[in-house]
């Protein structure tokens, strides 16, 4: 019994999606990606769309019927729009510069920190003390995003580190006399 997952995936114009056995490729106008997938899962092309299959409704199959699909289509939307981190800096002194694909931070320590951009990267400085790490490759954007925060992530009693834009950081009282 073969089971259609509800959600298509939706494949734009000027995107290529190309399916082997255990292998699924997609080109698009930002660039190219590859993933591995499971050999026991199907694909099915309709109408501009693509369709992941199972082969049975085990526990092992969906979740890797869920898993194959979104990462088909973080592959396509990467391709086509790709994805992006932005991060901020706190703190009197923290800031980041860019030289060359290296990016270059004061973080309160006694040397700045240099992270270098891995190829598919690329980092954007808006302000001194706002990071944007974009690529096409969601995992890799987010890693390389986590990567930088782990250096010196936000403390709770002045909030003062690097954190994703928008992040709520709970802050905690100190000492009382």
């Amino acid at each position: 019994m073969s089971r259609i997952g509800k959600l298509p995936i939706e494949i734009p114009s000027g995107v290529d999606v190309q399916v082997e056995t255990g292998l699924v490729r997609v080109k698009g106008p930002k660039g190219e990606l590859s993933q591995t997938v499971s050999r026991d899962l199907s694909f099915e092309r309709e109408d501009g769309r693509l369709l992941v299959k199972r082969p049975t409704d085990r526990g092992e199959h969906r979740a890797l019927h869920g898993l194959t699909r979104s990462l088909v289509f973080n592959m396509v939307q990467g391709v086509t729009e790709g994805f992006e981190k932005r991060l901020e800096i706190q703190g009197v002194g923290y800031r980041a510069q860019l030289r060359g694909n290296t990016l270059e931070l004061a973080l309160g320590y006694s040397h700045p920190v240099r992270v270098e951009a891995p190829e598919g990267i690329e980092f954007e400085l808006p302000a001194p003390t706002q990071i944007v790490v974009r690529g096409i490759d969601k995992q890799k954007v987010g890693e390389i995003a986590a990567q930088i925060r782990k250096l010196r992530p936000p403390e709770p009693y002045k909030g003062k580190g690097v954190r994703y834009a928008g992040e709520y950081v709970a802050r905690k009282v100190g000492k009382r006399a």
